[in-house]
């Protein structure tokens, strides 16, 4: 008889773990965690454990994954991501998400971002079903135990493929910054098609972030920096930023240090490789 994978093993810890915040995740994930809402519960939540959400490093993007989205940006109810920003009397948005981190991983880029940019809606794009759970629960447990200052209400995720369906969440020229930390290598020449930056996704990315806003790209593998900085100074619409500039930057600061991959590679001591472009007017408007 095939043994279960120890994650639907009911009698494993990690199915146990899984299943509890799950629980809290039903209770929690789009509802307003405030004084009021947790006012019986004084307790504070952990924060969850890497080990309980073990999934793939990688995902193809051009898989099936069932994913959910919204037929048009205007479809999408933003208010369950982000409650305290919806107008209690009207029902709309009081803000809309600008900062968009493509592929966020474990969520330590947005962590670190949102108390310094508080007035910015930040969201965290990731494709991986465990890796996306992990950030809703550090989230959650985030929220919850940081009532009284209201941090973190900025941020979220959305379990979602960025190479296809971004164009279904944002409107034209409604980010100021996209981040692209650490993404897939896709060492094989045939899978370059895969990788996060093409030619194509260039157009998209441009269509999405408004004139003057930026993109941020760190990886530790030279040939991927290589390409990505090939294609995005071949593109029309994106132009790169000095080393004095991304010096006296603050989100490359960040980026830098937030992220769990980039601290992988700071203990390894590898390099990284960071560029940033500034997207340019459109011709047509000059």
């Amino acid at each position: 008889m095939k043994a279960k994978p120890l994650s639907q093993d009911s009698g494993s810890r990690r199915y146990a773990y899984r299943v509890n915040k799950q629980e809290n995740r039903k209770e929690l994930k789009h509802v307003k965690i405030d004084e009021k809402s947790v006012e019986s519960k004084t307790e504070t939540l952990d924060l969850p454990k890497k080990k309980f959400y073990r999934q793939r490093a990688h995902s193809n993007p051009f898989s099936d994954h069932q994913l959910e989205y919204p037929l048009s940006p205007e479809e999408m109810d933003w208010s369950k991501l982000y409650p305290e920003f919806k107008d209690p009397t009207t029902g709309d948005m009081t803000k809309k998400v600008t900062v968009a981190d493509i592929g966020c991983g474990f969520g330590g880029l947005m962590v670190d971002l949102s108390p310094e940019f508080p007035d910015d809606l930040i969201l965290g794009m990731e494709i991986r079903v465990q890796v996306t759970n992990y950030v809703e629960d550090r989230i959650i447990a985030l929220r919850n135990n940081n009532i009284e200052s209201k941090r973190y209400q900025n941020i979220n995720v959305l379990r979602a493929n960025a190479m296809k369906f971004l164009p279904n969440f944002f409107t034209k020229g409604q980010l100021s910054k996209m981040f692209f930390c650490f993404p897939d290598p896709h060492f094989k020449q045939r899978k370059h098609k895969a990788r996060i930056i093409t030619n194509t996704l260039l157009s998209e990315y441009a269509y999405v972030l408004k004139e003057g806003g930026i993109v941020y790209t760190i990886t530790d593998v030279e040939d991927l920096h290589n390409w990505m900085v090939k294609h995005l100074e071949e593109h029309p619409l994106f132009e790169r930023l000095d080393r004095t500039w991304e010096n006296g930057d603050k989100c490359v600061s960040i980026m830098l240090n937030a992220t769990e991959e980039g601290k992988k590679v700071e203990r390894k001591k590898g390099d990284k490789f960071v560029a940033c472009f500034k997207r340019l007017p459109n011709p047509s408007d000059l």
